[in-house]
C-alpha cells in the first residue's frame, strides 16, 4: 500500500486510510517499524468494523471468536462504497484496488 500511495496515485484525488482494533501506540510503533506512509485510525470498540460488516465470527484451531475480517474498501467521490472486498490478503489489497480505479476511469 505504502508504494502504491506514493507511486500510482493522485494525492489531490485519492486517500489511503487503515483502520484497525489497535490502540494509537501500538498503531505508531508499527507504523514507525514499517513506514506506512499513510494515516492509521484506531478503532478498540469497532464501531467502524461493524459499519461495514467486517466485524465477524472467525476460526482459529477449532475456536470461535469475533474479529476483523481483513478487507479493504474503494469509497466514491459521494462517499458510497464502490468496491469492497472481503478476506484479502495484503499483498493482494493494492492489486485489486489499483484495477478497480483504473476500471472506474475507463
Amino acid at each position: 500500500m505504502r508504494d502504491m500511495a506514493t507511486e500510482k496515485l493522485d494525492s489531490k484525488t485519492t486517500a489511503i486510510v487503515g483502520i484497525s482494533g489497535d490502540a494509537p501506540a501500538k498503531q505508531k510503533k508499527f507504523d514507525d517499524k514499517h513506514s506506512l506512509g499513510f494515516t492509521l485510525l484506531s478503532d478498540p470498540g469497532h464501531e467502524i468494523a461493524e459499519a461495514f460488516g467486517v466485524w465477524r465470527e472467525k476460526k482459529l484451531y477449532g475456536r470461535s471468536f469475533l474479529g476483523i475480517v481483513r478487507s479493504a474498501f474503494l469509497i466514491d467521490e459521494d462517499g458510497k462504497i464502490a468496491e469492497a472486498f472481503y478476506k484479502i490478503s495484503p499483498k493482494d489489497t493494492p492489486v485489486k484496488l489499483l484495477a478497480a480505479l483504473e476500471e472506474d476511469r475507463d
